[in-house]
Formats: structure tokens, sequence, C-alpha cells
């Protein structure tokens, strides 16, 4: 017999308590999957990026406590079934891709754009995934953008 679990609601203190750890530990991102939380610490959307291809059931209806998210981490929640973020600063493309596929979002800031590490300009996950319109159009960009990094 094949069972559904849905995930039960979070308590407003069980969402508090994930996102004072993620300040607390100074880390990524902070993830709840049923009742595995696991704390994350790389740059960017190199750990998105793992869990959507290699433990896509980490993601699926679960809740993440995230630093900064641009479009192109919205767009790897969305994939992989994410319920519900809190980013304390997150653009607008990214709202905006979250509320298309309806992601309960709850924020500190929301800005025009992510800026890059240097503070110089944009991010280039932002620039890549600008003109996407889909969670899949971003991913597109996404794979590509890992290729180049360095393994």
């Amino acid at each position: 017999m094949n069972t559904t679990v849905t995930p039960r609601e979070l308590t407003a203190e069980e969402r508090q308590f994930l996102i004072d750890t993620l300040f607390r530990e100074r880390c990524s991102c902070v993830i709840r999957s049923g009742d595995v939380i696991r704390i994350f610490r790389e740059r960017g959307v190199k750990d998105l990026f793992r869990l959507l291809k290699e433990e896509p059931a980490m993601l699926r209806g679960a809740f993440i406590a995230d630093k900064v998210v641009g479009k192109a981490a919205a767009a790897l929640m969305v994939l992989g079934g994410v319920r519900e973020l809190f980013a304390d600063v997150i653009s607008h493309s990214a709202l905006e891709l979250l509320a298309r596929y309806r992601v309960r979002v709850s924020y500190t800031v929301a800005v025009d754009h992510i800026i890059n590490r240097t503070r110089t300009g944009w991010c280039p996950m932002e620039i890549r995934c600008r003109e996407c319109t889909t969670a899949d159009e971003c991913l597109e960009q996404i794979e590509d953008f890992m290729k180049t990094l360095p393994s």
C-alpha cells in the first residue's frame, strides 16, 4: 500500500528556533525536513544544488532559513519542493518566482538584486537567471555555471 505523508505544519516556536539557529551558527542556511535539521555552510547555491541532485528528499516539504536568496536559489527550492522559506535578504525576482510556485515566504529585507561577494555588482547567478521565467530555465543556467567552478 502506498501512503503519502503530509509534513505537519511547524509551530511559530519551531520556525523561530530555526531562524535563530541560522544567525547563531553563522551558517548559510538551516533546513528542516520532517524531524531532521541540518546546517549548511557553502556559499552561493552549491548546497542547494547538491541536495537537489543527490538528496532531493531533504528538500521535499522542507522549511529553509537562509541568509541570502536570489532567483537561482529560489528556483532550486521550487524544484526541490520546499514548502516554506525564511530569508534574511531576498531579491524581488526570487519573491516573484516563489510566489508563482506558491512557496510560503517570510523575510527581513527584499532587495532589487543580490550583489556579488566583492560588492562591485550583481551576483553572477542573478545575472544568469535574470531573463528566466521558470525554475527549469534557471536550473539550466545554474548547471552551466556549476560546470565552470573548480571541483
